[in-house]
């Protein structure tokens, strides 16, 4: 099994989404730092790591971990995924480490 490094790529506020639907003024995740990296080397949650972000990357990760590729990536053995909070998004790089 293959390491794979998690790296903070973006992370984003919706502003317009917070004023239409949110119910307080809503800034980015503070969870994470734009450029931290975290390299896994089994499929489970690093230590510290948001669990609504783990559990919507942990697929792609697996996937990496055991030799495969997303077919919508260009290059093999990365992938690009993020959680799903729709007004604070956080946008990952996954990379295999052969």
């Amino acid at each position: 099994m293959a390491k794979v490094k998690i790296t903070v790529v973006k992370k984003m506020a919706n502003a317009d989404l917070v004023e239409q639907y949110g119910k307080q003024v809503v800034l980015p995740c503070d969870r994470f730092t734009e450029g931290q990296e975290f390299v896994l080397e089994k499929p489970a949650k690093p230590e510290d790591f948001c669990s609504w972000a783990w559990a919507d990357i942990h697929r792609d990760i697996t996937i990496l971990m055991f030799g495969g590729n997303l077919p919508w990536i260009q290059q093999p053995g990365t992938g690009i995924a993020c959680c799903t909070d729709g007004l604070r998004p956080v946008v990952f790089k996954l990379e295999r480490l052969d």
